[in-house]
Order: structure tokens, then sequence, then C-alpha cells
């Protein structure tokens, strides 16, 4: 869940008349312990070196009265830096170096890291380490190829199954999410999985 509006809100009464008091009680199918709360766009034409301190303020601002919102219901914000060099060249919010110095200003428990191994690939690489510098600050990670966006078995740059050791090994103990564009239906985009279980011998379903 998410929506591109904390970075570009109005501040003061404004806001609070845009984010209420409490947030509504998801269906019980659903009941996501965490919300992905997605930062702004740097406005079309302006500079991006010219308007970060502003744009980092609101969002700061916005952030801790979310954080309070949030809390409420036992909600876990996260924030994922977005790559500027493929998806969104406008998206405020893009390495994990500027998510981490922003979770720091804001100081509230409930608000985490999403790690997107896809755009931490694009826009910093070093994901060694990178991974073991922001992971105690991770609630929740995303896997794609790369460049392709595929499945982690897809043709590209990342050795997945060493990224999911390492994932291991420095103790993730977290929900990895697919965020790709499987080259197949669903089942089939799922084979990767299936192949990785196999080489650490955990048995598959119906076995």
């Amino acid at each position: 869940m998410g929506g591109r509006q904390l970075e570009e809100m109005p501040t003061g009464s404004q806001r609070r008349a845009l984010l209420p008091g409490r947030t509504p009680h998801p269906p019980p199918v659903l009941s996501p312990p965490r919300i992905h709360l997605m930062a702004g766009r740097v406005p079309q034409g302006a500079d991006r070196a010219a308007v970060r301190s502003e744009m980092e303020t609101v969002f700061l601002e916005n952030l801790r009265h979310a954080a309070g919102v949030l809390a409420q219901e036992s909600l876990v914000g996260l924030l994922e830096p977005i790559n500027t060099r493929s998806t969104d060249p406008q998206y405020f919010l893009d390495t994990p170096q500027q998510a981490a110095a922003i979770l720091q200003k804001v100081g509230r428990p409930n608000l985490q890291l999403q790690m997107d191994i896809f755009h931490w690939q694009i826009m910093d690489g070093n994901l060694t380490g990178n991974i073991r510098e922001f992971l105690p600050l991770v609630g929740h990670v995303q896997v794609a190829q790369v460049p392709g966006r595929g499945e982690p078995d897809s043709p590209g740059e990342l050795n997945f199954p060493y990224l999911f050791q390492l994932l291991e090994d420095e103790g993730y103990k977290g929900f990895v999410g697919c965020e790709y564009q499987p080259q197949g239906d669903t089942a089939e985009g799922l084979n990767w999985l299936r192949s990785y279980w196999g080489r650490r011998g955990r048995p598959q379903a119906g076995q």
C-alpha cells in the first residue's frame, strides 16, 4: 500500500486533514503489518539540488505525523528508495543512504527501510556492503533481476543465491517480496524458487 503524496503534502492543519487521526481498518484478508510510504517527486523542470532541502523538511514533518497515525494501529511504515535512472527520474527518494539519513532524522521505531535490490543495484551497486550496512534498518526486501527486472534466475547482473545467503547470514528474518515481471504466468514465474529450495534440500509441495 502506498501513494506518492507524503513528500508533496502541505504541512500543518492542511496535512492533518489529508492524513486522518486514525488509519482505516483494512479488511481481515489483507491485514498488512507494513505500509509503503512513498515519497513525492521533484517538480517537473525543478533542479533537484535546489529543492532538496525544502522537500526533505516537508517529508520529515509528514513522516513524523504518519508514524504516529500508524502506531495507533501497530503498523510499520516503509521507505523505499526508487532508482531515478530507469524507473522514475523525478522520484525524490532514490538511494539507501538518503533513506537511512531520513529515518535517522525522523527517529521513529515504526518507520523502516524497504530494500528493493533492483533499485539498489541500479543506483549504487556495492550490494554486499550496502546490505551489511543498512540491513538493521530493513523491514522488507524485494527482488528482481537487473537490468530486465525479471525473475531472479533470469539472465542479468545479480547472483541471487549469493544474495539470499548473505541476507540469511546477516540475520534477516523477514519476508522477501517478488516485485518482478515474470516471463510467463505466476506459476512459471516461481520456478526459480522451486529450484532454489531444491538446491537447499527443502521438500517441495506434494513431496
